[in-house]
């Protein structure tokens, strides 16, 4: 164990804390879930129950070097961008490629005018949800309080 208590470590770009355990903290990071970051911990070595401030220097190398290397390590079907439509290659995204990687999908379903790219641009539900009565923009329609209703009804018969 270290001497030194750190309260925010650095792991790919993302702060986490140092009172949180090691598994549910690489959780954090964009692109590892619970089950990723035991995985990766195992690979390295390091018992996920301690603290994220109590690792030593090394351990955070080892587990930084592991994030860096998640495609080498791990079957396909632990990695999140298997044959990429654009490359065929299994890859594992994490961070900010995430995002744009999941951005320059959107992008490319869009521009085929597929049909997930048009519910997108119309920025509509994707997956089959029901859009009756969730999803909806604005204000309730049709729906009026019933003292406003008589205001209105009154000024009518005035009219």
């Amino acid at each position: 164990m270290s001497s030194s208590y750190r309260h925010i470590v650095r792991i790919i770009d993302t702060d986490l804390k140092g009172e949180d355990k090691v598994g549910y903290a690489l959780a954090r990071i964009r692109g590892i879930g619970i089950n990723t970051s035991y995985a990766i911990l195992r690979s390295c070595n390091v018992d996920p129950e301690i603290r994220v401030g109590q690792l030593q220097d090394s351990d955070i190398k080892r587990i930084e070097e592991a994030l860096s290397t998640i495609s080498e390590r791990f079957s396909p079907y632990m990695l999140n961008r298997r044959n990429d439509p654009f490359t065929g290659k299994n890859s594992h995204l994490l961070g900010s490629d995430l995002v744009i990687g999941m951005k320059m999908d959107i992008d490319h379903m869009k521009k085929i005018k597929c049909w997930k790219g048009i519910r997108h641009s119309l920025g509509l539900k994707v997956r089959g949800q029901c859009t009756r009565t969730t999803g909806r923009f604005g204000t309730a329609v049709g729906v009026v309080r019933k003292a406003v209703a008589q205001q209105q009804q009154q000024q009518q018969k005035k009219e």
